[in-house]
């Protein structure tokens, strides 16, 4: 591939203020040319794109055009930075009358130097935020689509759609819709602005030809003319690769433009970089319903603040996932030691979730079109949930770290949206890792962050694989089979939180994996079995009475309803799967007439004890049977509201 980069504009309007500025603080940039301009840290602009582009791993040649006015300068810069003074193309344009216009420039530099590859496009003079961000991750996707690839970013809140050549992009295919140059206020609710950062094939290059045959004026021979003709007009197949970072200095610009943004994104650079991003989520308990949301069921399941994983991030020289001292432990007293532990915590902490969260940000990144920053980080995490005990504590896990590294390379919500990342999250833990993951967890699992935003993560129906949005606190979730055909997701609504009755938690101090309790259901579902089919019915049915309960406050109601719950389970999964330990947790709530059931898949029971003085003396009775017992204290949203989503 060949690298061009352009400077041959004639930027009037700066060069002319800096000249005439009167408090000789930019008295040494007089007549120099944009591109050589001072950008961050003191570098010149264009010394960040040669640092991008200087690689022959990626290209065999890079050349720079450039006008007459200003051959001199770049042929200084060239011999000073060890860029081919051969390869710099003199355009012989001398004033801002007689230019060629950008198209022209680029056709000029094919034909003098009969160029006959896939070419990269770059404005060598345009002020960049992150100027480390990976150009071979650029070339990958573009060439993994079948047309030309144009570069853009997301506006920012000062800047004016109407000064930008704007785009609107398919989310699912990445191709470019439509190209508006500098549309007017109300054409469009797109905020992607298209900076001169291009890809073409060498089979496009003839249409540089056509178009300038139909374009006699310089003026009209820009590239935001050129992609309206070549799209709008032409029809052919143009993809789009987002840059999660800002542009500036692009096309007609002041000293004012210049300064503000120079100071704005050198602040932003030096503005703390290795200041920590921490995200907290919370564990979940499915309290009605569940097993059935892997069965087109209904369930409805809660946050719990009790419990909860949190992921840290900082910038780092190098990348390096940090083991937790309890979780990922490498060292031992002794061989007596490692036996123990390996025996009581398994083999595999949350390291692999942090490393496999990673892998998948980046592969989903390159294959979605957004290309990321060379920057580096160190994670680390810590967490209180009890391991294989059906907490969901995996999924906190992976949720949190996501949030942590869409936080850092600016990701947005529009960028990976949030049906999506329910996807993404739910491939981590069964694609990468081969953990068993239900599909409340992903609905009510929670992303929260320190400083009270609150970010949720997602759920995805194992069979079709399609995306919902997700909750935080107590939600109704409806995961049936015509709803899941019909709209590609389920029916969610969010209820009310306030006067819960005293919901406990117990679980086993040395539980088995609690994917195990899901033995063969799912093949036996599958195939059409009449127990399991009706059964997973029956719990949908018993869920839809449980939010009546819940609706009016009716406690008595929902404990039965959780004992029926968990007696529907007992019948379609049998004592065998369910295990001696599940079923001796229950047995112990029930002598103290408390309603009972599984959370999760397995290893801890939640219940609700509407007699005060039985929960004090249940608590002790758990406590000297060996098991882990606590009050529930529900995670309620700051924001929550009762409403319904769909």
């Amino acid at each position: 591939m060949i690298c061009i980069l352009l400077v041959a504009g004639h930027g009037t309007v700066l060069e002319t203020q800096i000249k005439n500025d009167d408090t000789g603080l930019y008295s040494h940039l007089t007549g120099v040319p944009k591109a050589l301009l001072p950008g961050i840290g003191g570098k010149k602009i264009l010394d960040f794109w040669w640092e991008t582009v200087n690689m022959r791993q990626l290209f065999t040649e890079v050349y720079l055009v450039t006008n007459a006015d200003k051959y001199k300068h770049f042929e200084r810069w060239a011999t000073a930075n060890d860029f081919p003074v051969e390869n710099v193309v003199n355009d012989g344009s001398t004033t801002l009358e007689d230019r060629l216009g950008a198209v022209a420039d680029l056709q000029l530099a094919i034909r003098s130097r009969k160029l006959q590859d896939d070419i990269m496009v770059i404005a060598g003079d345009m002020l960049c935020a992150d100027q480390n961000f990976d150009i071979a991750q650029v070339i990958r996707f573009f060439r993994s689509q079948p047309g030309e690839l144009i570069i853009y970013y997301e506006l920012e809140e000062s800047e004016k759609s109407s000064s930008r050549g704007i785009v609107e992009v398919c989310s699912d295919t990445h191709k470019i819709i439509r190209f508006l140059e500098k549309p007017q206020d109300g054409l469009t609710a797109s905020r992607l602005a298209s900076v001169v950062f291009y890809c073409f094939q060498r089979d496009t290059l003839s249409y540089l030809s056509d178009f300038l045959s139909l374009q006699p004026q310089a003026t009209d021979r820009t590239f935001g003319r050129f992609w309206e003709w070549l799209i709008n007009e032409k029809q052919r197949d143009v993809f789009g690769m987002k840059l999660p970072t800002g542009f500036q200095l692009i096309g007609q610009v002041g000293l004012s433009d210049y300064t503000k943004w120079l100071t704005h994104y050198s602040t932003k650079q030096q503005d703390n970089p290795a200041k920590p991003i921490t995200f907290r989520s919370f564990a979940r308990v499915g309290l009605m319903g569940n097993p059935s949301d892997g069965f087109n069921g209904k369930t409805i399941a809660m946050s719990i603040s009790n419990f909860w994983a949190e992921v840290t991030l900082v910038e780092s020289q190098t990348l390096a996932l940090v083991p937790h001292p309890l979780n990922d432990p490498t060292e031992f007293g002794s061989l007596q030691d490692l036996f123990c532990i390996s025996r009581k915590e398994g083999y595999l902490g949350g390291l692999r979730l942090l490393q496999a969260t990673c892998k998948k940000f980046y592969q989903f990144c390159s294959k979605q079109g957004i290309a990321l920053t060379k920057q580096n980080f160190t994670l680390k995490y810590d967490t209180n949930i009890p391991r294989q005990v059906g907490l969901a504590g995996s999924s906190a896990i992976v949720s949190a770290t996501l949030k942590c590294l869409m936080k850092f390379y600016n990701i947005t919500e529009n960028d990976l949206p949030k049906p999506i990342r329910a996807n993404f999250i739910l491939n981590v833990e069964t694609d990468e890792l081969f953990i068993t993951a239900g599909l409340q967890d992903r609905v009510v699992q929670v992303g929260h962050r320190r400083s009270s935003l609150h970010n949720t993560t997602l759920i995805v129906n194992l069979i079709p694989c399609l995306s919902v949005q997700v909750y935080e606190g107590l939600v109704y979730m409806d995961f049936s089979k015509s709803l899941m055909e019909e709209q590609g997701y389920g029916d969610y609504i969010l209820m009310d939180m306030s006067e819960l009755p005293p919901f406990w938690l117990a679980y086993l101090s040395d539980p088995s994996d609690s994917g195990r309790i899901h033995s063969n259901i799912k093949q036996r579902w599958l195939s059409g079995e009449p127990l399991v089919v009706e059964a997973m019915k029956t719990f949908a049915d018993l869920t839809d009475q449980a939010r009546t309960a819940l609706q009016d406050r009716d406690w008595s109601r929902l404990a039965q309803l959780m004992d029926q719950n968990f007696e529907l389970r007992r019948t379609v999964y049998t004592d065998e799967c369910l295990g001696p330990g599940n079923l001796k947790m229950v047995q112990l709530a029930r002598q103290f007439g408390s309603a009972v059931k599984l959370p999760g898949s397995g290893g801890a029971v939640v219940g609700l004890c509407l007699d005060n003085a039985r929960l004090v003396e249940m608590r002790q009775a758990f406590q000297e049977a060996g098991c882990v017992f606590c009050v529930i204290a529900p995670y309620i949203p700051s924001a929550c509201t009762v409403s319904s989503q769909h």
